[in-house]
C-alpha cells in the first residue's frame, strides 16, 4: 500500500501510509527474524543470516542499477516516469506478499528432536485454543521483560549503532552526494550510482560471511570487528571529502570544500564502504538473536527492530541540524560502544557454547 500511494501521492494518503508501513515492518521483522531461527540451528544460523541479508539487500542494487540508466541525464522526472517506476515496484512486492505463504513451516522433530515431537503436537492443540489477544499480550510482556535483561541491554546498544548508520547511509549521505556543486552536471546522477555501491557491498558482505560462517572458528566478533573499522576509515574518507554544510545545503547545493577536493571516485568508494560494514553489524545481530533466543526468537527481534527504528528515526531528526562532522562523531562514539558490548555478549555466549557444543560451528 506505501508503493502504491506513490503512484498518485496525496498528502493525506501519503502521511496515512507512512504510519501503516512503520507497523507492518515492526511485525514483518518479527516474523522474518522468527522464521530464521526455527528454520535454523546452532550450525546454521550464521549461514542462514549472511544469505538472508544478501538477498534482502539485493534490492539495492537493482533498484539503484535501473533508477541509474534509465534516468540518466533527466533533470525533470516526468509523470510517465515515476509511475512506470511505483507501477512495477508495486507489483514485485504483491508478488513478495504471496511468495510468504509458501515459506515451509518445519517439522517438530527437526526443531525439538523425535522425543518431544508428540509433546509439541499437543502443544500445538492447546495454543491453538488459545485467543489470539491473550498471545499478543504475552508476547508484549515478554519483549519488556526482555528489554531489561542484561544480554539485551548490551545488544541494545550494537543495534542502536546500526540504526543511525542506517539513517546515514541511505538518507544522508546521498543527500551530501547530491549537494555537492563541485561534482557538476553528474550530481544528481551520482545519487544513484552510490545507492549501487552500498547494494554491492551488503551483497558481498552478506554473501561472504554466510559462506564463511561454517569454517570460522573465531565466532562473530572478527565480523563485528571488520564492520567497525570499515566503517571508521568510511567515515574518516567522508570527512575528508564532503563539507561540513553538506546535509544541511539549500536546494541549490553548496560550493564549500572539505579538507581535500571533493572526489567522485572517493565518494563512490565510501558508499562501498557503507555498505559492506552494516552487512557486518547486521548478520552478525540477527545471527547473535537466532542463537541467543531459539526457542522464543519473536520478542527478542521485535526489541531490535524497536530499537533501530528508534533510533534511525532520531537520526533522521538531528540530521537535518547537525554539521557533518558532529553527525560523524555520533556514530563513532556510538559504533565503538556497540562493538565493545556486542563482544561481551559474543564472549559470555561462546562461554555457553563452550560447555555444550562446539562453538566453531556457530
Amino acid at each position: 500500500m506505501y508503493i502504491a500511494v506513490f503512484i498518485q501521492p496525496f498528502p493525506w494518503s501519503f502521511y496515512t501510509a507512512s504510519v501503516f508501513i512503520g507497523i507492518a515492518a515492526a511485525v514483518l521483522w518479527t516474523a522474518q527474524g522468527n522464521c530464521l531461527t526455527i528454520n535454523s540451528d546452532e550450525h546454521t544460523i550464521g549461514r542462514n543470516s549472511g544469505i538472508f541479508w544478501a538477498l534482502l539487500q539485493s534490492s539495492l542494487f537493482f533498484g539503484n542499477l535501473y533508477i541509474y540508466f534509465a534516468w540518466q541525464g533527466k533533470t525533470q522526472i516526468s509523470e510517465s516516469d515515476r509511475r512506470t517506476v511505483f507501477i512495477a515496484l508495486t507489483v514485485i512486492s504483491l508478488v513478495g506478499t504471496v511468495l510468504f505463504f509458501l515459506i515451509r513451516k518445519p517439522d517438530a522433530e527437526n526443531v525439538l528432536g523425535d522425543d518431544e515431537s508428540s509433546d509439541d503436537q499437543d502443544l500445538e492443540v492447546n495454543e491453538s485454543a488459545q485467543n489470539n489477544m491473550t498471545k499478543a499480550v504475552d508476547a508484549f510482556k515478554k519483549s519488556l521483560k526482555l528489554c531489561v535483561t542484561k544480554e539485551m541491554l548490551l545488544l541494545s546498544i550494537t543495534t542502536a549503532y546500526t540504526g543511525l548508520e542506517l539513517t546515514f547511509f541511505s538518507g544522508v549521505y546521498g543527500t551530501c552526494i547530491g549537494a555537492i556543486n563541485k561534482f557538476g552536471t553528474e550530481e544528481k546522477s551520482l545519487i544513484g550510482l552510490s545507492g549501487i555501491f552500498i547494494g554491492i557491498g551488503e551483497i558481498l558482505g552478506g554473501s561472504l560471511f554466510g559462506l564463511l560462517s561454517k569454517n570460522n572458528r573465531f565466532g562473530r566478533n572478527p565480523v563485528v570487528l571488520l564492520g567497525i573499522l570499515v566503517h571508521f576509515i568510511a567515515f574518516y574518507l567522508i570527512f575528508l571529502n564532503m563539507p561540513g554544510d553538506a546535509p544541511i545545503a539549500p536546494i541549490e547545493g553548496t560550493d564549500s570544500s572539505a579538507y581535500i577536493t571533493p572526489s567522485k571516485e572517493v565518494a563512490i568508494f565510501c558508499s562501498f564502504l557503507l555498505g559492506l560494514g552494516d552487512s557486518c553489524f547486521n548478520t552478525q545481530l540477527l545471527s547473535i538473536l537466532g542463537f541467543l533466543y531459539s526457542e522464543d526468537s519473536a520478542p527478542a527481534f521485535a526489541v531490535f527492530k524497536f530499537v533501530q527504528s528508534i533510533c534511525a528515526a532520531v537520526a533522521f531528526f538531528y540530521s537535518n541540524y547537525l554539521l557533518l562532522h558532529w553527525q560523524l562523531l555520533v556514530m563513532v562514539i556510538f559504533g565503538f560502544l556497540g562493538t565493545v558490548s556486542f563482544f561481551t555478549v559474543e564472549w559470555e555466549a561462546a562461554a555457553i557454547v563452550a560447555r555444550g557444543s562446539d562453538y566453531r560451528s556457530i
